[in-house]
C-alpha cells in the first residue's frame, strides 16, 4: 500500500476497472469513447472543456490526463489556465449562491 491517496501510475490503469466488472466497464469505455469523438463540438473543444471539468471536480488523474489531451491538441498554456479560471468561477459561484440558503435558514430562525 502507498503512503498517498493517488499514484500517478494509477492513472495507466484506468482500462483495468474492468477487472472485477468488464461488462459494465465494456459499456461505460464504449459511451466514454463516443463522448469524445468529434461531433456538435469538437473533441479539442471537449478536451478543453474536460480539463476545466476536471479541475471543478478535483480530480487529479483527470487533471494529469485532459492537460495533457488539452495541450497536445493545440491549447496553449493560456487558454489551459483560462479554463482553469472558468472552473474556479463556477464553482466559487456555486458556493456563494448556496449562502443564499444559509441567509433564508438564519432568517426563519431569527424570527
Amino acid at each position: 500500500m502507498s503512503d498517498h491517496y493517488y499514484n500517478a501510475e494509477d492513472l495507466g490503469k484506468f482500462g483495468a476497472v474492468g477487472e472485477f466488472q468488464k461488462e459494465m466497464a465494456d459499456k461505460f469505455f464504449a459511451w466514454y469513447g463516443e463522448v469524445f469523438k468529434d461531433s456538435a463540438l469538437s473533441a479539442k473543444e471537449k478536451s478543453l472543456i474536460a480539463l476545466a471539468v476536471a479541475h471543478a471536480v478535483q480530480c487529479p488523474y483527470c487533471i494529469d490526463a485532459y492537460s495533457s489531451d488539452a495541450y497536445e491538441k493545440g491549447w496553449n498554456e493560456s487558454q489551459l489556465m483560462e479554463a482553469v479560471h472558468v472552473a474556479a468561477a463556477i464553482r466559487g459561484g456555486a458556493s456563494l449562491v448556496h449562502g443564499v440558503q444559509m441567509m433564508n435558514k438564519v432568517k426563519e430562525i431569527a424570527m
